[in-house]
């Protein structure tokens, strides 16, 4: 049984093994080289309680993580405070088993009860595995910039997904604090 939770600073370690992969081989990321258990509980700790990090883990006794998803914020600038932007990898043991969804679906739940409007998925294309995810829960294709990065030898297009989380009220309500709303599911 897969179990949805808050990520901890004890999962950095899990967190970083998930992401080097994708930093190391793949074209996913436009990073370079893979942070560490350190570098991660940095960029988990910049969320200020704010922005949601979120794991999936195996559920039994080990407790394993088997992905994470997070959202941090869109642009410094402050007219953007209502936007996200979100990110998900999951381990490769992982894949094909629906984790991908339920981190997704427990991530866009949250960041709706905590009032964001908005949410910007990034993805370097081509990449029909991550548009269906994000497709499916409810992120539409916004545009795409061409050779817009540079990785292994090539150069790599990234297309840009929106998803309405809320309608924009005038004047809109601060978003609340990940730490006071916790994961929500459905």
């Amino acid at each position: 049984m897969i179990a949805i939770r808050p990520a901890t600073p004890e999962d950095a370690g899990a967190i970083a093994a998930i992401y080097a992969p994708h930093v190391l081989a793949g074209t996913v990321s436009f990073e370079t080289e893979a942070p560490d258990t350190r570098a991660m509980r940095t960029r988990m700790a910049s969320s200020a309680g704010l922005y949601p990090w979120i794991v999936a883990t195996n559920g039994d006794a080990t407790g394993g993580v088997l992905g994470y998803a997070y959202a941090t914020r869109f642009s410094e600038r402050e007219a953007y405070r209502w936007v996200v932007e979100t990110s998900i990898y999951v381990a490769d043991v992982a894949q094909r088993q629906g984790v991908g969804r339920l981190l997704y679906e427990a991530l866009v739940d949250t960041l709706r009860a905590q009032g964001f409007t908005q949410a910007i998925g990034r993805i370097a294309l081509p990449n029909s595995t991550s548009i269906t995810l994000h497709e499916s829960v409810g992120f539409r294709r916004a545009g795409v910039f061409r050779e817009i990065g540079y990785k292994h030898g090539q150069w790599i297009d990234v297309g840009y997904w929106q998803c309405e989380l809320a309608e924009p009220t005038t004047p809109p309500d601060e978003p609340r604090r990940f730490a006071d709303t916790g994961v929500v599911r459905g």
